[in-house]
């Protein structure tokens, strides 16, 4: 095999703008770039806070897995139990759908309802119909945390009400967020939802209640441009968070803050917009590769067809402050040819490099975007008698 290294890409524009440190009063910030997975902003990122609402985006996570395996559908009603009644008190403070035990709602509902309204009493309702108990599915959204590289998060119950076990950090958050918007992408939309009103209400109080609670308490989908989600949050313990992402041109940035003490929800977005607005004007990224896209053409050493296309699995992307600029990038391809035969469309085949002035700034794996068969015994000979022939 021969080891191979291709310049795909060299850049030499400049950039102008000086970046400067982004200060907040908020315990906790952290900003990333989600086509490169840059980090921009991390203060206190990997500290564990009280993540107050911003749980239930987990909670989220585990029901959206139901409906992408098909056992469930947008359309599927999940009972109201009595723990989820707004009668108990500890839903009565809270923000809440204004559930009665005994009726049902859809999965729909549940999730705008999750998402605008911050409903407490339909995170329960979720909880007890997927694991039985609230205990018991705190155990499922630690397994899916653990999934997807959340390595510290724990969780005492599924709505953020204060409960010693319910600690995340901002960092762990964000590779929330990530995942929500990039595995699910047909009910991501539903994040941007910026009004809500239930219509299945059972008591007069709660028709009363519903018809004053139908916006969404992340007011940063009123005030930035290209805002489009995700979740905030609030206990007295942990302060006020967010967890929201914005997309401007093709550049997409995920942004948290937690612990912050500011006067309501209208401080808290301002505070957030101050965060993704600094990222969008200080620094400035490129994406070379989306899915699908050839990065290569490798040979494949008996092989049913002669070569393989090298791919990527998710965006390759660079993010770069404004003062560096995108100048002196060289893009590489390094890969071993030619592959033997099998190939299964997934494999890692190669990698990518992104340097910037001799310094490595990112990597990510090259990938067959279709599996390639081996040939029969008949079929290797053939090739063998080419070789030495000087034939192939």
């Amino acid at each position: 095999m021969k080891k191979k290294l291709f310049t795909l890409f060299l850049l030499f524009t400049c950039g102008a703008v000086n970046a400067a440190e982004f200060k907040t009063k908020a315990k906790s910030a952290f900003l990333i770039d989600y086509n490169s997975g840059t980090e921009i902003v991390a203060k206190n990122a990997d500290t564990l806070m009280p993540p107050s609402s911003m749980i239930k985006l987990m909670t989220l996570a585990v029901l959206f897995d139901e409906l992408k395996a098909g056992n469930i559908t947008m359309d599927t009603r999940f009972p109201v139990g009595e723990n989820a009644d707004y009668n108990r008190p500890e839903w009565y403070p809270a923000s809440k759908i204004c559930l009665v035990a005994g009726q049902d709602i859809s999965v729909r509902d549940l999730i705008l309802g999750l998402i605008v309204l911050s409903g407490g009493d339909a995170s329960m309702v979720v909880a007890e119909k997927l694991a039985g108990s609230e205990t018991q599915f705190t155990a499922l959204m630690e397994k899916k945390a653990r999934s997807i590289g959340m390595e510290q998060s724990t969780f005492g119950n599924a709505s953020g009400l204060p409960n010693p076990n319910n600690l995340m950090t901002s960092r762990e958050l964000a590779i929330l967020a990530e995942h929500l918007i990039s595995d699910y992408p047909d009910i991501y939309p539903m994040f941007a939802t910026k009004r809500f009103e239930f219509k299945e209400h059972k008591t007069d109080w709660c028709r009363e209640w519903g018809r004053t609670h139908t916006v969404n308490y992340n007011k940063l989908l009123f005030t930035m441009r290209g805002a489009d989600g995700l979740k905030t949050g609030h206990t007295a313990q942990g302060g006020y968070g967010m967890v929201a992402s914005a997309k401007i041109g093709n550049r997409r940035l995920i942004g948290v803050i937690n612990g912050f003490n500011g006067k309501g929800h209208d401080a808290l977005a301002a505070e957030m917009k101050k965060l993704l607005e600094f990222g969008f004007a200080n620094t400035v990224g490129k994406t070379f590769f989306v899915p699908g896209d050839t990065v290569a053409k490798i040979p494949v050493w008996y092989g049913r067809e002669p070569d393989v296309i090298a791919t990527v699995a998710k965006p390759f992307a660079i993010t770069v402050d404004k003062e560096t600029g995108l100048k002196n990038i060289r893009v590489l391809a390094r890969f071993d040819e030619p592959i033997p035969a099998p190939v299964r469309a997934g494999d890692s085949i190669g990698e990518l490099i992104a340097e910037q002035n001799g310094r490595v700034i990112s990597r990510a794996p090259l990938i067959a975007k279709d599996t390639v068969g081996k040939v029969q015994f008949m079929g290797r000979v053939i090739k063998n008698i080419k070789v030495i022939l000087g034939l192939n």
